[in-house]
């Protein structure tokens, strides 16, 4: 993007910003200007993030948040105003992965419980407390990470499948909310990416990472960077008219 991208002098709060695409972001809002709090439940990922964005030459802050917890997300805020004053962008990033694949019938309830818990309530407080402060500049944008598995049904992942789908639900709700108030809500919604957590994922073995690639028509997994410019082209001038989508960023897999 150039120098009109409109990240310049702008704060960008991003949760599971300790690794995999949640520090690809956290990275291409610094190298476009942006201040950037880093917050993750994991303190020396959101500390390694930061000290890469500082030799790029940026401006960042690691701050420990559990998106499960409404007063930790609010803490987590109040320390990137106390450093940089401001908030416009926020991408709520952070997730996790089933432990392992079951059918509905089967499926464990507290298992049930943890995925829904991270990965849709910890989006709906994440976004409670960031829109207000957004707001308070005039307006800005927020990207919630949703799945493929938020446009299709994946067997076996009920509790994933229905968080992820949430997740563009809420999005749209917020989107309508908000969007008479120069604040853009929209969802971004990656296929198989090579990060730590599609390492676990796989297990970590070249068969399992084959079983994955084989799903993607584009015949590879995704980068981090390329969600991360996903998100970012969503939080910029020139998505000035995108509310209330779910852009999906897949290699082509939902489309089979």
């Amino acid at each position: 993007m150039s120098e009109k991208s409109g990240f310049a002098g702008k704060v960008a709060f991003v949760t599971g910003g300790g690794s995999g695409i949640g520090r690809a972001a956290a990275l291409a809002f610094a190298r476009e200007g942006a201040s950037v709090v880093a917050a993750d439940v994991s303190e020396p990922g959101g500390r390694e993030t930061v000290r890469l964005i500082e030799e790029q030459g940026g401006r960042a802050i690691a701050v420990r948040c559990d998106v499960t917890k409404g007063e930790d997300v609010k803490a987590a805020l109040a320390k990137g105003i106390e450093a940089f004053g401001r908030l416009d962008f926020a991408f709520n990033n952070a997730g996790i992965e089933p432990k392992k694949p079951a059918p509905t019938a089967d499926y464990d309830e507290d298992e049930w419980e943890r995925i829904i818990d991270v990965n849709l309530r910890g989006v709906f407080l994440c976004m409670k407390h960031e829109i207000p402060l957004i707001l308070r500049q005039g307006g800005g944008a927020i990207v919630n990470t949703s799945s493929g598995a938020g446009v299709i049904g994946i067997k076996g992942s009920p509790a994933y499948t229905a968080a992820k789908h949430g997740v563009i639900g809420l999005t749209r709700a917020a989107a309508l909310d908000y969007a008479a108030q120069n604040l853009r809500v929209n969802a971004v919604c990656p296929g198989y990416i090579a990060t730590p957590m599609m390492d676990r994922f796989t297990g970590g073995t070249a068969g399992g990472r084959a079983k994955v690639v084989a799903e993607e028509p584009i015949g590879r997994m995704g980068t981090p960077e390329e969600i991360a410019a996903t998100v970012l082209w969503l939080c910029s001038p020139l998505a000035g008219f995108v509310v209330g989508h779910a852009l999906v960023a897949d290699g082509g897999q939902t489309i089979q």
